[in-house]
């Protein structure tokens, strides 16, 4: 977490001083890092229940959830994207991530590469790539919105419960602890697969841009071959769809989850 993230600068730094003789004792040396008593399990999706997503959200969140897979980033960093971020001369996104700064250059992956030129083309860079996501994060300043989105997108496809959002904060987050899959599982599905395929850690982490105590980026050099050899082993969800007996059942989950939806709000309407 960011918390124990500073808690670890902290240390380092009293670390460094008493080493230095500018202290005689280290108070932060027997501090533990902070637990997360609300922390859900999270686990990466599988390809159907990646199919069963796209088939249950709308064009725009499509394209969110392709760029989650593709790229392995946060839910906020692809809602603020513009087409000044997309390099599709040289397939690469170029932007600076919201939570630590860190500046990246992600090959874009064929697939990625292939839905973005289905895309309408912009009428300036300027423009955001996903128009809804990127005015709804600005207003509100936070991810909040779109999460509960993504959730509803979730349950419509059959892959958690259906949650009323915004009631009490107790209750968002019981709601949020009793499921595995979230936006930020596309982030571990692209790591996994990466992972299962053979793919370095160093390069792994430099693809999503994990950070850790044990590689730096002042030890560790990653080259845009090995990325673009990362991006490359991501399966085509856009060309593997289910077969047509999974596809009968998906549409039969989607339909029947939807039918509930709709009496769930004429029972609270009435």
């Amino acid at each position: 977490t960011s918390v124990n993230h500073n808690l670890k600068c902290i240390k380092m730094l009293f670390k460094a001083a008493k080493q230095h003789q500018i202290i005689e004792d280290n108070p932060a040396e027997t501090v533990d890092t902070v637990r997360n008593v609300f922390a859900q399990k999270r686990r990466p999706f599988t390809m159907d229940e990646l199919r069963l997503t796209l088939d249950a959200a709308d064009e725009e969140w499509k394209s969110m959830i392709l760029f989650g897979l593709y790229t392995g980033q946060r839910l906020s960093d692809i809602a603020a994207l513009t087409w000044s971020n997309v390099d599709l001369k040289h397939d690469l996104l170029h932007f600076t991530t919201a939570k630590t700064g860190r500046a990246m250059n992600i090959p874009i992956a064929a697939p990625l590469r292939k839905h973005l030129d289905a895309l309408p083309a912009p009428a300036n860079l300027r423009e955001p790539v996903h128009p809804k996501a990127h005015a709804t994060a600005a207003k509100v300043g936070k991810t909040t919105t779109l999460s509960n989105q993504f959730a509803d997108i979730l349950a419509k496809a059959g892959l958690r419960e259906w949650v009323e959002h915004g009631r009490t904060k107790q209750g968002r987050k019981a709601a949020r602890a009793q499921s595995e899959l979230s936006f930020h599982c596309l982030r571990h599905t692209a790591v996994t697969l990466m992972k299962e395929a053979g793919i370095p850690d160093a390069v792994v982490m430099e693809m999503v841009g994990h950070s850790s105590h044990q590689m730096s980026q002042h030890y560790t050099h990653v080259g845009k071959e090995a990325l673009v050899k990362a991006a490359a082993v991501l399966p085509n969800l856009l060309e593997a769809p289910l077969d047509s007996q999974k596809g009968h059942k998906n549409r039969a989950i989607i339909s029947a989850h939807k039918n509930r939806r709709v009496k769930m709000i004429r029972k609270k309407e009435a």
